[in-house]
């Protein structure tokens, strides 16, 4: 491990040639410039840090009777016959023997003619692919080949390194492509000039130098573990991974600084907070009051809060938002809460001006389906101060809403909203040069691993203690065959007064597909359980419909709610103790894990059951293996991290973190302490350096990475 405080580190900027435009380079006209520009790539750097998706290696020949399936190599052989056929589409097979004496057929289903008659019988043909069983033995369909002349024997013409495969540019041809890319390491400097990282870092964990370890992923030499290369394990990717997380972390943390420059209200009147205390029906549990504390620490000083709540579905995460927010009011000024959904957002309402209202604070609503007089009223008592504490959905952002003062925004399962909108409610309290305190909840517990790497500029709270009389749900993983007693199951639990959800998730790029799959749902269940008084809602329907189909549920006047994964957040029905996900293992395991906390609610012993479509692949049965062993949502968010990474888990593509080119959060998580002490210290002792680091890997997306 390095010291905290870093050795001395020359602090030279990026190497010249790196900023030099794409343009410079051979056959780069104005065009090629445009498509590169549309994905990101404007200089000999951003080609530098293109790094390849895989690899293929044609540095041997393999004989045609060694070929496996599935396994990807090079063979050479002589054309032996040739057939063009149009039965259903134009086809071309070319069949290769080699001196092997096996004979391989190469398919074509796109050629043209000048292609097909390069394969006269007799010409020598060198292809790469992946073989497959085909009709008349093994095949390769679309190989990569090249005619070598008759003077090209033997290993002539083979690679002295692994071709690299690099991401698609749209409009730009792979060949053209790696062309550039060869034309911009052939500019790479010496470390001398490329080199940011301490050199007894790199020795003390066996790095190699940055002008090394780039060399060997773009052209790996024939010797290299090419089982490492595609596992991101091999000590170049290593050296690049590394450096990459310590950017996005030195990134994250100079955002940290810069916004703790700014002037926030000190809140710490919890006058009002401890009377709503007092009336509570309930006592916080331990870690309600931890997060109560750090929260009320935060509020106190007079720089920006942004303290991320984490906890499991049910853990009484709103409640402390309410205290939070009463500390806003009793110091004069206003606090607003935000949430993706319009019943999410409802719920919410509900809670606030249950607990909020008898106090005297007045608790206004603001959402799309507000309009008229009602939206009118609202906003003037949003920008005259009447209206202390804001409900509502995106509609908070829009551009006629005026806060008086704004001094605490809360944002409620943060992950789904775009970046923008979050900067956007931030900045309704940007005057006077103060911006408002920030509290971002969230019901998806997420590793800490993760969190360590995406919410470094956050600090991240945990209440992870359920209330006391909250049961364990239990979950039972089921065959779709099994519909009929699942049927008869839901018959009795609203026969004994209790009330049930049938959750339908097939996935699809049309929500109308899903919406047709629940309202046939509905129609079936309505017709096999005559006696039960059914309701419906999905994504299609109109918000007042939704609303009164979840209003009738919470009421009681519905024992079975057939729906979509609309009800995945914000749905609080005690007596609803029965959940069937029905092609459960088409979601992940967040997902799954929001749904099933919609029961388990009350007092009354729940059960959630996951019904399932054979075959199930890999992923499936683990995920539905994990939700029937466990319902702690820390451990669950741990295996979605492994299952299916961290681009999904934290929705990258909403929360502005750039994609990361070659690190991998759940493979190089025991980099991360290391990220850490060593980020401290370069931003303490050797600021420049950690500017040209972000620079490098992260460019201009730091805004958004703190929003």
């Amino acid at each position: 491990m390095a010291a905290r405080r870093t050795p001395a580190v020359p602090a030279p900027g990026l190497a010249p040639a790196g900023a030099t435009a794409l343009s410079t380079l051979a056959g780069v006209g104005p065009k090629v410039a445009e498509k590169l520009a549309a994905r990101g790539l404007d200089t000999l750097q951003d080609l530098w840090l293109q790094l390849p998706r895989g690899y293929e290696d044609r540095t041997a020949l393999t004989p045609i009777s060694l070929l496996q399936p599935g396994v990807a190599a090079q063979v050479e052989g002589r054309v032996e016959a040739v057939e063009r056929g149009f039965r259903y589409r134009p086809l071309l097979r070319v069949a290769l023997c080699d001196d092997s004496r096996a004979t391989l057929v190469l398919r074509f289903f796109h050629f043209r003619a000048a292609q097909a008659a390069q394969f006269q019988p007799g010409a020598r043909v060198r292809a790469y692919g992946t073989p497959r069983p085909g009709q008349r033995g093994l095949e390769i369909v679309h190989p990569s080949y090249t005619l070598p002349g008759d003077e090209d024997e033997g290993a002539a013409g083979l690679g002295d390194c692994l071709d690299p495969v690099y991401p698609a540019v749209e409009g730009i041809g792979p060949a053209t492509m790696k062309r550039l890319i060869t034309q911009a390491l052939d500019r790479l400097p010496g470390d001398d000039v490329l080199e940011l990282l301490p050199p007894g870092l790199l020795r003390t964990h066996r790095l190699p130098g940055l002008r090394e370890a780039l060399l060997t992923v773009h052209r790996p030499p024939r010797d290299a573990d090419v089982g490492a290369l595609l596992a991101g394990t091999h000590p170049a990717q290593r050296r690049l991974a590394f450096e990459e997380l310590l950017a996005h972390h030195l990134s994250m943390r100079s955002q940290r600084l810069a916004r703790q420059a700014h002037a926030a209200t000190p809140l710490a009147d919890a006058g009002l907070a401890d009377r709503l205390r007092a009336g509570l029906p309930f006592a916080f549990t331990g870690a309600q009051e931890r997060v109560l504390a750090e929260v009320r620490a935060d509020l106190a000083r007079p720089v920006p809060m942004l303290r991320l709540v984490q906890g499991d579905v049910g853990s009484g995460k709103t409640v402390v938002a309410a205290m939070a927010a009463l500390m806003a009011v009793a110091d004069g000024r206003q606090a607003a809460l935000m949430a993706p959904t319009e019943l999410l957002a409802e719920q919410h309402l509900g809670n606030l001006r249950g607990w909020l209202e008898p106090l005297g604070v007045e608790v206004a609503w603001l959402a799309g389906k507000v309009t008229g007089r009602a939206r009118d009223h609202a906003l003037a008592g949003v920008a005259d101060g009447r209206a202390q504490v804001v409900v509502g959905t995106h509609a908070l952002m829009q551009q006629g809403v005026a806060f008086h003062d704004l001094a605490l925004a809360i944002v409620d399962e943060q992950h789904r909203f775009g970046v923008h909108q979050r900067l956007a409610l931030r900045d309704k309290g940007g005057e006077g040069g103060r911006v408002p305190h920030q509290l971002v909840m969230t019901a998806t517990p997420i590793p800490r691993t993760l969190a360590m790497a995406a919410y470094a500029d956050l600090d991240v709270s945990a209440i992870d203690e359920l209330p006391p009389g909250r049961t364990p749900v239990q979950t039972v993983v089921m065959a779709g065959g099994r519909r009929p007693e699942l049927i008869e199951r839901i018959r009795a639990a609203c026969a004994e007064g209790r009330q049930a959800y049938w959750v339908c998730t097939i996935i699809d790029e049309s929500d109308d597909v899903v919406a047709q799959a629940a309202q046939a749902t509905y129609e079936g269940l309505s017709a096999a359980l005559p006696g039960l008084r059914v309701g419906l809602v999905h994504g299609r329907m109109k918000a007042a419909e939704k609303q009164a189909a979840m209003r009738a549920f919470k009421g009681g006047d519905c024992d079975l709610l057939v729906a979509t994964t609309v009800i995945e957040v914000g749905v609080d029905v005690p007596n609803a103790s029965l959940m069937v996900i029905e092609n459960a293992e088409r979601l992940g395991l967040a997902q799954l894990h929001q749904l099933r906390g919609r029961v388990g609610r009350g007092s009354e012993a729940s059960s959630c059951v996951l019904l399932y479509q054979a075959p199930l692949s890999r992923t499936a049965r683990e995920r539905l293996a994990t939700m029937r062993e466990t319902g702690d949502g820390f451990v669950i968010a741990e295996k979605d991290l492994e299952l299916r990474g961290p681009g999904e888990l934290l929705g990258t593509r909403q929360t502005g973190l750039a994609a990361f080119r070659v690190a991998d959060l759940a493979r190089d998580a025991a980099m991360l302490p290391l990220v850490h002490e060593l980020g401290e210290g370069l931003l303490q002792d050797h600021p420049a350096v950690a500017a040209r680091l972000v620079a490098r890997w992260v460019g201009g997306a730091t805004r958004y990475a703190s929003a």
